[in-house]
């Protein structure tokens, strides 16, 4: 495991969890999309990164 924290990953690689900036720049920058997508699309569908990737087209 990396002793670096800022570059965490999510632990949890099969949810998003919006409520963690780290979680937010990991899984924006994963997919490819802006905060507010990602937000709308956990909003939308829930945190399972499936569902989110499903609706963003991913």
């Amino acid at each position: 495991m990396s002793d670096d924290l800022k570059n965490r990953g999510s632990q949890d690689r099969a949810q998003v969890n919006t409520s963690e900036a780290w979680e937010l720049k990991h899984w924006t920058k994963e997919l490819g999309v802006t905060e507010q997508q990602l937000k709308d699309a956990v909003k939308a569908v829930g945190p399972m990164i499936a569902d989110v990737r499903k609706k963003l087209g991913k």
